[in-house]
């Protein structure tokens, strides 16, 4: 959400950046409800005052009184909600360097290795996990229906093996591990701005008895952890790495990608999140990149780092810098990882400060990105390491963990 404040002394920046992203906003009628709010704040707040100065005398007066306020309360609800409608309809604003329009428009920062070069006719994921017996995409549609899978054998110690290098590789760079619930009250859903629109919400599992979501990555659940909390300035950042199961209803996209386990339902994921000072938060999203360029430059898999553009950025994101790794049996570079700086977008709603030299507080601002979604890291390696036998090399960073260097189909 933005503070009302920056919207009143950068009114046409904030014009400038709804319209950058495509979204119409009004922001004459959000300063205008401020204002009423104010009003009727202020004609309520001097009935109180003159309401407490009455003597027991007073009773008709007091009475009069309790009737006016009992008049306005509901308006002053009605103009708050209203302006809150309108503030949570607002994205954040997108930073200056983020280019301007839709994916076509987003930009290829570096590219980093070269695509291998095969002596046979490179396989897809699917053809390769099948034939090797690791993957079983027909019993899953058979017990759970479309969009989900089975990893089997070595390609199961595989997801373990990403996970414990993901997390041993950002405990050594100070975060701390945590698992997260992967059930979100909607009141922490909505505060981290993941279902203000429509199309957000069709992207979500929930459950309307319990009023929860099930979390689309661990951010949804880290990011509320600290809600209404104030940290110390020396406590910054605060660095999480977390892992949980994920959970996508992929509306919309029905006829794209349905081969395999690019796009599922159901996937795990190892999450970084951030609480930053405002002043190092670029800086921040920064070292978000690097390290995430470290852990594929581990798996020695080809990449490219992508800026966004406005209009392929998630609604709190004010800058959004992608990985995308490149799959053989695609032949093209897909998005594996990404990183946002959400500023203090998800702080104003969730209220989380920290106090400065000064003792004043601040919102912090909050950031997350991939370290690995498993699924799509397990196909940049079916693929990029498969070889014309039809087995796949184990990445030597991974050999310690599974146990051997390749995949073979059982005997």
């Amino acid at each position: 959400m933005l503070d009302i404040k920056y919207i009143k002394e950068n009114r046409e920046k904030v014009k400038e950046g709804c319209k950058k992203r495509g979204i119409d906003c009004d922001v004459s009628k959000i300063l205008e409800l401020d204002k009423k709010r104010k009003e009727f704040l202020g004609k309520i707040e001097v009935l109180k005052a003159k309401q407490n100065k009455l003597g027991k005398g007073d009773i008709e007066e007091a009475r009069g009184i309790k009737e006016e306020i009992k008049k306005l309360e509901p308006q002053l609800q009605e103009i708050e909600g209203g302006l809150h409608s309108l503030l949570t309809s607002l994205p954040n604003i997108p930073q200056d360097d983020v280019p301007v329009g839709d994916e076509s428009k987003n930009v290829v920062l570096r590219q980093v290795g070269k695509p291998p070069k095969f002596s046979f006719e490179a396989k897809d994921h699917l053809q390769l996990g099948e034939a090797l017996d690791v993957l079983d995409i027909e019993r899953a549609a058979k017990v759970s229906g479309s969009r989900f899978g089975y990893l089997k054998g070595d390609l199961a110690l595989l997801e373990f093996a990403l996970v414990e290098l993901a997390m041993k590789t950002a405990i050594k760079a100070g975060f701390t591990p945590i698992i997260p619930p992967v059930f979100v009250r909607g009141e922490m859903m909505q505060a981290m701005g993941y279902v203000d629109t429509p199309e957000d919400l069709a992207e979500r599992y929930y459950f309307e008895k319990e009023g929860l979501f099930l979390v689309g990555t661990a951010e949804q659940s880290v990011g509320p952890m600290h809600q209404g909390e104030t940290f110390s300035e020396k406590d910054l950042p605060r660095r999480y790495v977390a892992f949980s199961t994920c959970f996508r209803e992929e509306a919309g996209s029905y006829g794209k990608d349905t081969k395999g386990i690019l796009r599922v339902h159901q996937f795990d994921k190892v999450e970084l999140f951030s609480f930053a000072h405002p002043e190092k938060s670029k800086e921040e999203h920064q070292f978000l990149v690097s390290f995430e360029e470290k852990l594929w430059q581990a798996l020695e898999i080809p990449y490219q780092v992508v800026q966004l553009a406005t209009g392929d950025m998630s609604r709190p994101s004010s800058s959004t810098i992608d990985i995308e790794a490149w799959l053989p049996g695609q032949g093209e570079y897909r998005e594996v990882s990404s990183a946002s700086n959400v500023t203090d977008f998800q702080a104003r709603r969730l209220n989380i400060k920290f106090k400065d030299k000064n003792e004043k507080p601040e919102y912090v601002h909050m950031l997350n990105a991939t370290a690995f979604a498993v699924g799509r890291t397990l196909i940049a390696i079916l693929e990029n390491y498969q070889q014309k036998d039809g087995s796949i090399k184990i990445p030597k960073v991974l050999e310690k963990y599974v146990g051997k260097k390749e995949i073979k189909k059982p005997a």
